[in-house]
């Protein structure tokens, strides 16, 4: 396997690092990691691959190197491919045992996956709080209305071209727009929250399925303006400011605790990893997926290593259930 990630790794240098890998890459491949582990791993071993978000991409590789530490000889390759992407080339085509997703599965990949013999099983692992970021030097705006939103990222032939055709008293110069692709579950979430869904999302910015590309974009133009997850957001907060959102109840900046309390409308998000119900019936399979339901709940992991809202201790009872009873019809229970 290539592009190894090493257990001990922080998070910000393997973003820093993956950030220069290549197209489909953002890839962790791990097994019999750095000291630390179980030397036997319970006897459990085999291999996992894993697709989607790129969202879900650093929690899915937090999870992966806590689980290696305690089986070693399970070989995880997770690849950050997008929601869409993921569903699309590895996931449903049975290529892949768990798909990460930053929005619900849509009912024509649902039905691509029946297709393939493949039923996937919703897990929600985290909430996310979608990030609205420009340039720090971007004095003229701290806030901005859905309304606004909605003007910048609408198509049509009428697209805004100045921050001046937005508002009057900023700037009379071209917003330069960076932003996930359109297989991207959060580009997909944008779309539905933002610009509605029978309204046409803006295809002329910088799109791009590495976040790190649009944190770079933003933080080199004064006159930028992009969007991604807030964990991305939150290892650059020197190199770009995050906007706050006006959805008629006033300003309300992005963190974790807005999101968690549901007042960061209507850009908090769930977030889930979708798991092939056939393969759950392998033991290092279905305690991968236990696992991670497992530390839903941490703070440590989910929100000080990563930057998400962890599961309630409600939500993770739920999503234990639902796996619970997958891995029973899996083994024909």
């Amino acid at each position: 396997m290539s592009n190894k990630s090493s257990v001990g790794v922080s998070r910000r240098k393997f973003l820093v690092g993956a950030g220069t890998t290549g197209a489909v890459a953002l890839a962790g491949c791990t097994k019999n990691p750095a000291a630390g582990g179980s030397q036997d791993g319970g006897g459990l071993s085999g291999s996992i691959s894993i697709s989607g978000s790129s969202t879900v991409f650093p929690l899915a590789q937090a999870i992966q190197q806590r689980f290696n530490k305690k089986y070693p000889d399970v070989g995880i390759d997770i690849k950050s491919t997008g929601t869409g992407g993921g569903f699309a080339n590895q996931f449903c085509p049975g290529q892949t045992e768990f798909n990460n997703a930053s929005r619900p599965i849509k009912p024509q990949e649902r039905s691509a996956c029946k297709k393939n013999g493949i039923e996937p099983v919703e897990l929600k692992v985290a909430t996310d709080a979608l990030t609205v970021i420009v340039n720090p030097k971007a004095d003229w705006v701290d806030c901005m209305t859905v309304d606004e939103l909605k003007k910048i990222w609408q198509g049509g032939n009428n697209k805004v071209q100045k921050w001046s055709d937005v508002n009057p008293d900023w700037p009379d110069k071209k917003i330069q727009l960076y932003g996930p692709t359109d297989a991207s579950g959060t580009f997909d979430y944008f779309h539905e929250a933002i610009v509605g869904e029978d309204n046409e999302h803006r295809m002329d910015h910088q799109a791009s399925e590495q976040d790190r590309t649009i944190i770079q974009g933003v933080s080199k133009d004064k006159y930028a303006l992009g969007y991604l997850g807030f964990a991305y957001y939150s290892e650059y907060k020197e190199q770009v400011k995050a906007l706050g959102i006006d959805n008629g109840n006033g300003c309300v900046k992005p963190s974790l605790e807005t999101a968690k309390s549901g007042k960061y409308k209507p850009l908090s998000r769930p977030l889930f990893t979708y798991a092939k119900r056939s393969a759950l019936k392998e033991d290092h399979t279905a305690k991968f997926a236990k696992f991670w339901v497992e530390h839903s709940t941490s703070k440590q992991i989910v929100a000080k290593s990563v930057g998400y809202v962890p599961l309630s201790n409600d939500e993770q009872k739920n999503q234990m259930q639902t796996l619970e009873k997958a891995i029973k019809k899996a083994n024909g229970n």
